[in-house]
C-alpha cells in the first residue's frame, strides 16, 4: 500500500517571517490546520496506512522538496488549508487539483464527498483546477511528483465554518481520512507492481501532429523539452518547474506552458496533448497595459456571468463601458476588465468598497478616505479606473477630462507592464500575477489562447 503525505498549510518561514495564513476569530489558519492534521494522522495510522507528516517549520518550497525527496510510486499527498474572504458570508470546502487532469478532479470530488458525508453542515464548493486560484497555479498541485491535492476545509472568516472547524474537528478529520483512504486504495489498485512504465501520448500543436510523442505520468501529459525550446519558451529562469528524465529524454509537464501563453488541452479519444501557441494576440503585448484588447463585448459578458451569474444585475453595461472608455485612452480593455474582476471579485464586492460607490478598482480618495473614492455613475467610475491605469502605463496626456482623483500623484509611465502594478496599485506582491491569471482565463474562455 502506498503512503500518504499530509501537510498543514502555512506556519513555515516565508519572506523572512513566520506565515500564520488567514487570521479570524482569534485564531490562525496555520494553528487550525496543524490541529486538524494532528487528528488525521493517527487515524490514518490506526487504519494501517503509513503516513508522513510534513514538518510545520518548512516554507512552501521546502515542503514540496521534502515530499519529493521521499515520494515513491503509489504515494499521494494532501495539503490542508482554510480560506478567508472579506465578506463573511462566503463559506464551504473546496478541493484544488492540477488543471487539465480529469483523474485528479475525480480524486478531489472523492475527498469532498467523504468530508460532506461526515459533516453535512459544511457546504461543498466542488473541485476546481488550480488555474481558478488567484495566481493561476498552486505549487502543491504542480510541483509535487506524486498525485496531490490542496483541500480548503472551509472559510476561517465565516462564523459557521469556523465553528465547525473548532467544535467538529474530529468529524471533519474522519471525513478527510475516509476520502484519503479511498483515494490511496484507488491509486494503488492501478499502480503497476514492477518497474514503472509511462504510457506514450500524441502531441498536436496548432493543428499539426508533432513528430515525437509525450508520456503520461500520474495522469498528467508531459512533452519533450526539445519541443518547449521550439516554442520559444525559456524554462531556465523557472527552477520550480519540474523536469523528468525518462528513457533518455527530458520531459516537462504540458500544463506548465500555460503560463507562457500557450493553450494546453487534452483530447481523450486520441490520447493527444493539444497545444496552441498565441495566434491572435501579438507577441510581447500580453501583459502591456497600453493596447486595444482582443475580446468582444459578448465574450466579456459571458466570462463575467460564468464567474458570477448575477454579476450584471446592477451593472449591465459594464463590459461595454470598459471597451469604450479604454479604447478612447489607448488602454487594453481586457487588462482593465480583468483588474476590475479581481478588485470586485467579479462584481460581488464584499470588502470596504460598496457597489454604490461605482469604484471598480479600489481607487483611493484624496486624503486617504477610509472607504476609497466614490463616483457619480458607473461610466465615470470606469473612466477613472482607465485614467489611473494610463497614468502608470505611459506619458501620454488624457483624451478626456480627468476624473481620477489621484491621477496627478502617480509618477507617469512607471509601470507599463501589469506585474509592475504590484507594490504600487496594491501592496500585494502577487497583485499583477493575479490580474494576469484572470486574463489567461478570459482568453481561454474566448478561445483566443
Amino acid at each position: 500500500m502506498g503512503r500518504i503525505f499530509v501537510s498543514a498549510g502555512h506556519g513555515g518561514l516565508e519572506n523572512g517571517g513566520w506565515d500564520p495564513g488567514a487570521l479570524a476569530g482569534g485564531t490562525t489558519e496555520a494553528q487550525q490546520m496543524i490541529l486538524l492534521r494532528d487528528v488525521i494522522v493517527p487515524e490514518l495510522r490506526s487504519r494501517g496506512f503509513e503516513v508522513l507528516s510534513v514538518p510545520d517549520t518548512l516554507s512552501l518550497d521546502q515542503s514540496i522538496s521534502w515530499i519529493n525527496s521521499r515520494a515513491r510510486q503509489g504515494d499521494v499527498a494532501i495539503e490542508l488549508h482554510a480560506d478567508s474572504y472579506s465578506n463573511p458570508i462566503a463559506r464551504g470546502a473546496t478541493a484544488y487539483y492540477i488543471a487539465g487532469n480529469a483523474e485528479r478532479k475525480k480524486h478531489g470530488d472523492m475527498i469532498l464527498l467523504a468530508l460532506i458525508r461526515r459533516l453535512p453542515q459544511l457546504p461543498s464548493r466542488g473541485s476546481k483546477p488550480d488555474t481558478a486560484t488567484g495566481v493561476g497555479r498552486l505549487g502543491i498541485c504542480r510541483q509535487v511528483a506524486i498525485p496531490s491535492l490542496l483541500l480548503e476545509v472551509g472559510f476561517l472568516s465565516n462564523p459557521d465554518d469556523r465553528a465547525l472547524l473548532l467544535n467538529r474537528r474530529r468529524d471533519m478529520a474522519l471525513g478527510i481520512v475516509d476520502g484519503l483512504e479511498a483515494w490511496s486504495r484507488e491509486i494503488n489498485g492501478k499502480a503497476p507492481s514492477l518497474e514503472q512504465s509511462h504510457p506514450v501520448v500524441n502531441i498536436r500543436i496548432n493543428g499539426q501532429n508533432y513528430g515525437e510523442q509525450g508520456i503520461l505520468i500520474n495522469s498528467n501529459g508531459f512533452i519533450p523539452v526539445d519541443l518547449v525550446d521550439r516554442l520559444g519558451v525559456n524554462l531556465t529562469q523557472r527552477p520550480e518547474i519540474r523536469l523528468v528524465q525518462y528513457r533518455g529524454v527530458v520531459y516537462v509537464k504540458a500544463i506548465e506552458l500555460r503560463e507562457f501563453n500557450i493553450n494546453v488541452g487534452w483530447e481523450n479519444s486520441t490520447r493527444t496533448v493539444v497545444l496552441r501557441s498565441i495566434s491572435q494576440i501579438c507577441p510581447g503585448m500580453f501583459d502591456r497595459i497600453v493596447g486595444y484588447g482582443n475580446t468582444s463585448e459578448v465574450q466579456l459578458i459571458m466570462f463575467l456571468k460564468a464567474n458570477n451569474e448575477n454579476a450584471l444585475a446592477e451593472f449591465p453595461d459594464l463590459p461595454k463601458l470598459y471597451r469604450e472608455e479604454a479604447t478612447v485612452e489607448g488602454i487594453s480593455y481586457d487588462i482593465a476588465f480583468c483588474q476590475m474582476c479581481l478588485a470586485t471579485n467579479f462584481l460581488r464586492f464584499g470588502g470596504d468598497i460598496k457597489p454604490s460607490q461605482n469604484n471598480f478598482a479600489d481607487l483611493g480618495a484624496v486624503g486617504g478616505g477610509a472607504q476609497g473614492a466614490t463616483f457619480p455613475s458607473a461610466q465615470i467610475g470606469v473612466r477613472a479606473h482607465i485614467q489611473h491605469l494610463k497614468a502608470y502605463a505611459n506619458l501620454e496626456p488624457l483624451v478626456q477630462e480627468a476624473v481620477d482623483p489621484r491621477f496627478r500623484f502617480v509618477t507617469r509611465g512607471i509601470a507599463p507592464l501589469v506585474d509592475q502594478l504590484s507594490g504600487r496599485w496594491s501592496s500585494d506582491p502577487q497583485y499583477g500575477q493575479k490580474i494576469l491569471a484572470i486574463l489567461r482565463r478570459l482568453y481561454e474562455s474566448a478561445d483566443l489562447l
